[in-house]
């Protein structure tokens, strides 16, 4: 096996290497590379190394846009619709017009690093400035992923995006609604559609779409439990109902405040369905229309803004009501294993880090409680001298 150069013009080379077959007939591999001619000559070196060793990738002329297309199209089955759709969202819309022409098998981490600069300066599709570090991330998660399965299907030998790094992001501070504002919120909600779900959101910590998806036979008034077991999931196709995150269903314990008030949410909904000469089943949601057709995870985040700017309070996100009970337990000394089975995190771990501007306090209470029993029992012994 030889390999050698032809100069095609000032920076540009053919690497041209000779391979014997199994049969002893020779073929040449032809590589095309833009560099000094030292850099053409190890890559030539590099090249008949990996030849040698078994590791070769043939080359091929797919692009990167061409083999998203193929990958999306692989992962399909195996993923949520949600989840596909903003994959495909993602690698359509920002790694394509950043990346898309490079072929699959010449993609560096160099260009990789390049493509999220001009991403963060320059990257949204209307022309209006850079996508946030977040969003960055984000793309970068899609595509280590894609490349990932590309050295798994063997296209690639390596994956260029392990040598690049995303850009930093920082946490933004969660938004929470303390005791006075979670009454002040409650009381304007009250004799509104958006009562029972901001309730919900307030005293079970429950997801947008598990409020969606609340059925009345997961409700058990009597014992002041319900059970988290679906999930309402929008896509561009509609809605659908699967499991709640992480695949894990819950009970919950209700409050009195909340039994009472579902007990009451419950009659006017039997009245208003036999307005309409229609009764109210196990099998109807908590949370719905007038005539009980389901309600839009879309649709409620969208009445819950234009609530809040009508009534002219501290604007934050549905999603914070659940962050606003997970910290009103924590601060009031609830374990974070109890917080975590109660909110449905995947592990005790998550629930900390997400809520560990509660911690402080938490530790200080804890110290002062350690001091406060030491010091009684060093009183003690003293006593008994």
């Amino acid at each position: 096996m030889r390999g050698h150069l032809r100069e095609r013009s000032p920076g540009h080379w053919a690497i041209v290497i000779t391979v014997p077959d199994a049969n002893g007939v020779k073929r040449r591999k032809w590589h095309s590379f833009k560099g000094s001619k030292r850099e053409a000559q190890r890559e030539c070196a590099r090249l008949i190394a990996e030849i040698s060793k078994g590791s070769y990738v043939e080359p091929s002329k797919t692009s990167l846009a061409e083999f998203l297309d193929r990958w999306l199209e692989a992962i399909k089955p195996r993923v949520w619709p949600r989840t596909h759709e903003r994959y495909g969202e993602l690698a359509r819309k920002n790694i394509v017009p950043l990346l898309g022409s490079v072929m699959l098998v010449k993609l560096r981490p160099e260009q990789i690093a390049a493509a999220y600069s001009e991403a963060l300066s320059a990257g949204r599709s209307d022309g209006s400035g850079g996508l946030s570090p977040r969003t960055v991330h984000h793309l970068h998660r899609v595509l280590k992923q894609a490349l990932g399965h590309a050295v798994r299907w063997q296209l690639l030998l390596r994956n260029p995006c392990d040598a690049v790094d995303p850009p930093k992001v920082e946490r933004a501070p969660l938004h929470v609604l303390d005791v006075e504002g979670t009454a002040e919120m409650l009381e304007t909600a009250r004799g509104t559609s958006l009562f029972i779900p901001i309730l919900l959101g307030l005293t079970t910590g429950m997801r947008r779409g598990e409020i969606v998806a609340l059925r009345w036979k997961n409700v058990d008034l009597d014992a002041s439990r319900l059970s988290v077991i679906e999930s309402a999931e929008q896509t561009g196709a509609g809605v659908r109902y699967k499991p709640p995150k992480n695949g894990k269903t819950r009970a919950v314990a209700m409050p009195s405040t909340l039994v009472e008030e579902l007990r009451a949410h419950r009659k006017r909904q039997m009245e208003d369905r036999l307005k309409l000469g229609m009764r109210l089943a196990d099998k109807d949601f908590v949370v719905a229309q007038f005539d009980g057709a389901p309600l839009q995870p879309r649709s409620l985040t969208h009445a819950f803004e234009k609530f809040l700017a009508k009534h002219d309070l501290p604007h934050i996100r549905l999603h914070d009501l659940r962050h606003s009970h997970a910290t009103a337990m924590l601060s009031a000394g609830i374990h974070p294993k109890v917080a975590q089975e109660r909110l449905g995190h995947s592990s005790v771990s998550v629930t900390i880090d997400l809520y560990s501007h509660v911690m402080p306090g938490m530790q200080e209470e804890a110290a002062a409680r350690v001091d406060a029993a030491l010091q009684d029992a060093i009183h003690r012994r003293r006593g008994c001298k």
